[in-house]
Parts: C-alpha cells; sequence; structure tokens
C-alpha cells in the first residue's frame, strides 16, 4: 500500500475507466488517507474519519465501476448494495446492518483463500495419500507380517510415483466427502432474518452429525475435493475471523448505489418511509457496532462510496446528517464522443476487444477501421442525446445490432476475416434510431 501512491491509483483507473479525473483523483485521495490514518499513533489514529464520498451522474458514466476496479486494486473487503433494496425497520426487506454481515462474509472468504494459498502444499500431500488410500486400500497392519509391510510400501510407492506422473488421472474412484448442508428456507419475521438463517443453520450443522456423501469421480477431480477438505483441516478458523473483522473494520467499502432512490419527499401511501431507510443508514455511516456471526464490527473506519444519478431527487433532498456524513462530492462528466471512441479501443476490457476474441474462437480474424469506431461512437453518441442518456451502455446496443447478423451466420461461413469499415456500419445501423423510437411505443 506504501507503493500506491494517489497517482499510481489513477494510473491504474486509467486502463479501465475513461475521462472522470476528477472521481477518479477523489477516490485516489481519499484511500491514500487511510494508509496515511494507519501510520499514525494510537490515540490520534482512532479520531480520524474516512472521506466518504458522492459520486452524482447519469447511469453509465463509470461510478460503479470505479469503485469495484478500487477494491480489486486495494485487495481490499468490497461490497456493493443497492440503497433501494433496504427497508425502514419493522417492514417485510432487507435491514441495511445486512450491508456489513456481507463486508464480513467477504472479508472471511478472502482471508480464507489466502490462508489456504499458505497451506495449498501440505494439503495437497495429503490429497495424494488420500487418492493413494481409494486407488490402493491399506490392509490391517496389526495381522500383516513386517514383510507383507515391507511389500505393501514398495507396491504404494510405484502407485505414488505413478499417481504424481498423472498417469491415474482419468481413471474413476470412489470416494466418501462432506456433504454440503442444505439450505434453510426463510419462513420467519422481517428484522435481520439473513442472518438469523445463517446462525440458525450453523447451530443445526454442529448439533446434526456430520454425514460423508460416497461419489464416484475421476481421480483429477478427486483432488481438488481433497485438497479442499485437508486445507480446511490446516487453517485456523478463529484466526481467519480475527484477521477477517480487522481488515473490514480497517479496510472494507461499502459502495452505497442507487442512493437518490431514497432521497426526496415521501409520498403518501403506505409505503415505506425513504426518510426512514435514511435514518437507518445514518448510524452505520456515523460508525456503530454490528453483530455478525464471525464476531462484532464497528464501522467507525469503514469507506462508504455513494452514487446516485439524480435526476429527480438531489444530493440536499437527504436527510442533512446524512449529507454531512459525505463530505466530499464528486459530479460525474456525461460521455462525449470522443470518449466512447477511447471506450471502445483503450481499456484493457474494451468492447472490440472483447468481440474480436469472441471471433477469434471460431477462428475468424475481427478487424475495425478507424472510421467505422468513429461512426459507432458517433451513432451511440447521437442515441443518447435523441433518448435516455444511458452513457456507455449505449455502445453495447450498437454493438450488438451491428454485429447480429454476423455472429449469426459466423458458424455456417467459410471466412478467416471480417473488416468492418464506415460503410458498413452506416449500412447496418441505419434504422437504429427510428427503431429505438418505435420501442417506445411497442412492449
Amino acid at each position: 500500500m506504501k507503493e500506491l501512491t494517489p497517482r499510481k491509483i489513477v494510473r491504474e483507473l486509467d486502463k479501465y475507466i475513461i475521462g472522470q479525473k476528477q472521481a477518479k483523483k477523489s477516490v485516489a485521495i481519499a484511500l491514500r488517507n487511510r494508509w496515511r490514518r494507519q501510520q499514525v499513533d494510537e490515540p490520534l489514529r482512532d479520531e480520524i474519519s474516512p472521506n466518504n464520498i458522492i459520486l452524482i451522474g447519469s447511469t453509465g458514466v463509470g461510478k460503479t465501476e470505479i469503485s469495484r476496479r478500487l477494491a480489486t486494486l486495494m485487495n481490499a473487503p468490497f461490497v456493493k448494495v443497492e440503497a433501494s433494496k433496504f427497508t425502514e425497520v419493522g417492514y417485510v426487506g432487507r435491514d441495511v446492518e445486512s450491508m456489513v454481515r456481507d463486508l464480513a462474509e467477504v472479508a472471511v472468504k478472502e482471508v480464507k483463500n489466502e490462508k489456504e494459498q499458505t497451506v495449498l502444499k501440505k494439503a495437497k500431500i495429503s490429497a495424494d495419500e488420500r487418492l493413494l488410500d481409494c486407488l490402493f486400500p491399506k490392509g490391517d497392519a496389526a495381522s500383516m507380517t513386517e514383510d507383507a509391510l515391507e511389500r505393501q510400501e514398495r507396491t504404494r510407492a510405484k502407485l505414488r510415483k505413478k499417481l504424481l506422473a498423472g498417469e491415474y488421472e482419468k481413471r474413476v474412484i470412489q470416494i466418501k466427502s462432506k456433504s454440503s448442508p442444505l439450505p434453510l428456507m426463510q419462513v420467519m419475521g422481517p428484522i435481520g432474518m439473513d442472518d438469523m438463517t445463517g446462525n440458525i443453520q450453523d447451530m443445526l450443522s454442529n448439533i446434526m452429525p456430520k454425514k460423508n456423501k460416497t461419489r464416484r469421480l475421476k481421480v483429477e477431480e478427486a483432488r481438488d475435493i481433497f485438497i479442499h477438505e485437508e486445507a480446511e483441516k490446516l487453517i485456523d478458523m478463529d484466526d481467519v475471523m480475527k484477521i477477517a473483522i480487522d481488515r473490514a473494520e480497517q479496510n472494507g467499502i461499502i459502495f452505497l448505489d442507487e442512493i437518490d432512490k431514497i432521497a426526496g419527499a415521501d409520498s403518501s401511501g403506505p409505503d415505506v418511509s425513504r426518510e426512514g431507510v435514511q435514518r437507518d443508514i445514518l448510524p452505520i455511516v456515523e460508525g456503530c457496532t454490528v453483530s455478525t456471526k464471525y464476531g462484532q464490527i464497528k464501522t467507525d473506519h469503514v469507506l462508504f462510496i455513494a452514487a446516485g444519478a439524480f435526476h429527480v431527487s438531489k444530493p440536499a433532498d437527504l436527510i442533512p446528517e446524512l449529507q454531512g456524513r459525505f463530505p466530499i462530492r464528486v459530479e460525474m462528466n456525461n460521455l462525449t464522443k470522443s470518449d466512447f471512441v477511447k471506450i471502445l479501443t483503450k481499456p484493457r476490457n474494451a468492447l472490440i476487444v472483447q468481440y474480436i476474441a469472441l471471433l477469434y474462437s471460431e477462428g475468424v480474424t475481427l478487424e475495425f477501421k478507424t472510421d467505422a469506431i468513429k461512426e459507432i461512437a458517433a451513432i451511440a453518441t447521437e442515441l443518447n442525446d435523441k433518448m435516455e442518456n444511458i452513457g456507455a451502455r449505449r455502445l453495447h446496443t450498437v454493438m450488438t445490432s451491428l454485429l447480429e447478423d454476423i455472429l449469426f451466420d459466423l458458424p455456417d461461413r467459410s471466412t478467416s476475416k471480417i473488416v468492418i469499415d464506415n460503410k458498413m456500419v452506416r449500412e447496418k445501423l441505419a434504422n437504429l434510431s427510428e427503431d429505438e423510437d418505435l420501442r417506445r411505443y411497442i412492449l
């Protein structure tokens, strides 16, 4: 983390997200401040609050993508939740504390995977021994002579050599593995039941006897199951939970999407109070202690990034206390034609790169001319101006319409190269805007 300066964070984000310099700069500073806080001495360290951010911008401009890439970059527990899914306490639905429980689950899973990697070597050795027992079961040592035991060991040594050389990978063997518990159906009340269901399931799994399931699998498939089981035996879950809780508290990121849907005046009628949901979210963002099945988690230093289009409402419609907990507001820029050209070509996971890879799987080379890419960007910009502005997602509509016939006919055609030029783009997409207009009236 020390080497990950704000400039480097922005550079990494530039590989996947076009434009939005101010948003990238704000999140990079917020992340760097987390590392800086951890270098501060004790009494003051706990007083430094995270710089929570609200990203304001229409759909498809990169709000969610920025947060998702940040979490991958930082190797931090990350949870994306829809604010519109939460309900006020007392109503049927998800309560706001479930976002912290989800964060704990993610953190435990991450730490467990890391621990598994450290014990993988030992787990593989133990798994190979179990495979040997399935291929060549041991005799009863008590009733065997020394010569017979030596012969058995020599035979096992030969078989072990062949097993490690991969000679038995396709052989089918019968194994006994742990059966996974059946999921419980949620039948009880509204509040915190997702967590209670997990607790009941854990309690029942501890009371009820462990069942082993007999299965017939190839050696290569059985090895993966045995490695996972042996790794679990070698991992200290108490240590995993301790590290995971600390990581969730110090490095956790919660991305609150669609926060504009809980802003604004309450509608009349028996609807769930929007302001009530905001009041329930407020203590989580302010900092409180939430009980999870792994232990208690304090949310004082969890970074919250909220995002919303704010077409109907505006950030000022949020309750003042919640506004105060998101001190940094960043307005995202709408995407232009030049942005669309860059989105199609620059990112590592660009749409054009994806389609080239898809067609290459059928042995066909797909090539896009520069003027064709500019024309696609121009059409996407025009459609966004004419209709709802859905940002970069409009490119998916345009590219799908452009390549629809090619993708459909490709397996039946004997061609090795397809070139997309300006003329083809205009022919294929000439009626797209008219079709989009008709879609407003056709269900």
